[in-house]
C-alpha cells in the first residue's frame, strides 16, 4: 500500500542551490534539450497538488517562484498527477511524460527493467546531501547494473499504533509496548478483558488493505512474500512464516477473543475504533496519528508508537525518476528543483518553523530520509520545534534500527488481493485450513508474477 508521507503532504521546501553547472547548455537546440536562446532550460515535474487543495496549491506554486528566482536559468513546468501504471507507457511512447516524474516504491524496478526511466548517474556528483541518503532508500532506485535512476523523498515503515490510556487500564506499561507477537498477544487479551466493547487489537481485511498488512506480517516473522529463483519472481509466503503468520492472527481472533466479532475492517474502520477510545493497538505507520487527533478530536498524548513486533516490517515511500528522453540539461535542473525541494537540511529549519506555526504536526519519527550527521541535524530541529509527545514514539525510533524495513513486493496491488482472501478466511472462518490457504493463493500469486509485465 502506498504511504503519503508527512513531507510530501506538507510540501516542505529546502533549498539551496546545487554546485551543477549547466555546462554545455548554449549549444543545444531547445527543441532537444529544452534550453532556449537565452540559455533558459525549462523542465515539466509533476506531483502539484489539485485546485481540490488549495492551500497546498498554493504553497507549492509560492515554492516553484522562490526556486525559480534563485535558480534563474530555469522554469518549472509544474503539472498535476502522479504515478498511474496504466497510462505510463502510453504517455511514454506519446511524448507525453514530465522530465520528472512521481513514483511510488512500488515503481522503480520495473520501469529500470523497461528502460523507462534515465541513468541519472553521471549527473549526481557534487550534488549536496545525496551521500547523506539512506542506503537502503537509494538502493530502491538503483539497477541490476548498479546505475541510479532516481532519488527517494519520502518514505514510511509500518509499526504498531497504540492506546496509552487502555495500556494503563489493562495493568501494561505505555512506555514498554510489546516488541514480540507473543507479547502483543498476551497486551491484546488484557485489554480485550477490560470490556465495555474494547478490543485489543484489529486488522485490515479487505481492498488489498488485508493482502498489505498480510505481507508485514510475514515479514515480521522472517517470511518472504514473492522472491526471485532463476532470474524469475515467484510466491514464498507458503512457508514456515506464513504459516506462523495465519496461526497467529487465528489465536488471538478465535482463541484470545481479542480481536472482536467484527472483521471484514478497512483502515478508516479501525482508525475509528482507535479515534473512539475502543481499541488498544493496530498495524499503522506514524502519519496515521495525524488523522485519528484531526479527525476524531483526540489528543496526541493519548498515544504511543512502536516499531512493529518480529524481526522485519514493510516500509515504503515514494520519489522521482527522469524521461529516458530526457537531455542532460533537464536531468541537471531537474536534480536542482528535487533537492532544492525536498533533500536539503540547509532549509528544514524555516519550514519545520513556518509549519510549527501554523498548527502542523511536527516532531513525528517519520520520513527520516538521512542517515549520519544530515540526520542529526534534522532531528535537533524537528526535536526544538516539536508540538507532539516524541517520548511517546521512543519505543518505535529505538528498536527501529533492529527491525529491517523490507519494500513491497512486484505487482504488489495484484498479490494483495489474491491475499485479501487469504486474511478474511482466518478472521471469519474458525476452522480455515492454512494448508489450503496458502497453496490456492500461492498458484494464484505465481501465475500474477510470471505473467506480469
Amino acid at each position: 500500500m502506498n504511504g503519503i508521507t508527512r513531507r510530501q503532504a506538507l510540501g516542505l521546501a529546502v533549498g539551496t542551490s546545487l554546485s551543477l553547472g549547466l555546462a554545455g547548455c548554449g549549444g543545444s537546440s531547445a527543441s532537444s534539450s529544452g534550453v532556449d536562446k537565452n540559455g533558459v532550460v525549462t523542465i515539466s515535474v509533476n506531483g502539484m497538488p489539485t485546485k481540490t487543495q488549495p492551500a497546498d496549491r498554493k504553497d507549492y506554486e509560492d515554492l516553484v517562484r522562490q526556486f525559480e528566482a534563485s535558480h534563474p536559468k530555469i522554469k518549472i513546468d509544474a503539472r498535476e498527477g502522479q504515478m498511474d501504471p496504466k497510462t505510463f507507457a502510453a504517455k511514454l511512447a506519446g511524448g507525453q511524460l514530465e522530465d520528472v516524474f512521481y513514483v511510488y516504491f512500488t515503481d522503480p524496478a520495473g520501469l529500470i527493467q523497461r528502460h523507462q526511466a534515465a541513468d541519472i548517474t553521471p549527473y549526481l556528483k557534487g550534488v549536496p546531501y545525496l551521500g547523506d541518503i539512506r542506503p537502503e532508500l537509494q538502493d530502491v532506485f538503483k539497477g541490476a547494473d548498479g546505475k541510479i535512476y532516481g532519488l527517494p523523498t519520502g518514505n514510511y515503515s509500518l509499526g504498531l499504533l497504540y492506546n496509552r490510556d487502555l495500556f494503563k487500564k489493562a495493568g501494561l506499561d505505555p512506555d514498554r509496548p510489546p516488541v514480540t507477537w507473543d507479547e502483543a498477544r498476551t497486551a491484546a487479551r488484557k485489554i480485550s478483558a477490560l470490556g465495555d466493547g474494547i478490543v485489543g487489537y484489529a486488522d485490515y481485511s479487505k481492498n488489498n488493505q488485508g493482502g498489505w498488512h498480510l505481507t508485514s506480517w510475514i515479514y515480521s516473522m522472517g517470511g518472504e512474500v514473492a522472491t526471485q529463483q532463476g532470474g524469475r519472481w515467484k510466491a514464498a509466503f507458503n512457508s514456515d512464516a506464513g504459516h506462523r503468520t495465519l496461526q497467529a492472527l487465528h489465536d488471538m481472533r478465535w482463541t484470545d477473543n481479542s480481536m472482536g466479532t467484527r472483521q471484514l475492517l478497512e483502515i478508516g474502520d479501525v482508525q475509528k475504533m482507535m479515534g473512539a477510545g475502543k481499541l488498544g493497538m493496530y498495524m499503522a505507520g506514524p502519519d496515521n496519528l495525524p488523522t485519528i487527533v484531526k479527525q476524531f478530536e483526540r489528543k496526541y498524548e493519548e498515544y504511543g508508537l512502536a516499531a512493529l513486533p518480529g524481526s522485519a516490517t514493510l516500509g515504503g515511500g515514494d520519489g522521482f525518476m527522469f524521461n529516458p528522453k530526457a537531455s542532460p540539461e533537464k536531468i541537471k535542473a531537474g536534480l536542482q528543483w528535487i533537492q532544492w525541494k525536498y533533500l536539503n537540511p540547509d532549509r528544514e529549519e524555516a519550514n519545520v518553523k513556518k509549519f510549527a506555526a501554523l498548527g502542523v504536526p511536527v516532531g513525528l519519527p517519520q520520513p527520516n530520509l538521512f542517515a549520519g550527521q544530515a540526520q542529526v541535524k534534522e532531528d535537533a530541529i524537528h526535536a526544538k520545534y516539536a508540538n507532539v509527545p516524541q517520548r511517546n514514539y521512543k519505543p518505535f525510533v529505538d528498536r527501529s534500527p533492529d527491525v529491517a524495513v523490507k519494500v513491497e513486493p512486484p505487482n504488489a496491488q495484484q498479490i494483495y488481493t489474491v491475499l485479501d482472501s487469504v486474511m478474511q478466511a482466518v478472521l471469519t472462518k474458525k476452522d480455515a485450513n492454512f494448508d489450503q490457504l496458502l497453496g490456492d493463493a500461492q498458484k494464484k500469486v505465481d501465475t500474477i508474477l510470471a505473467t506480469a509485465k
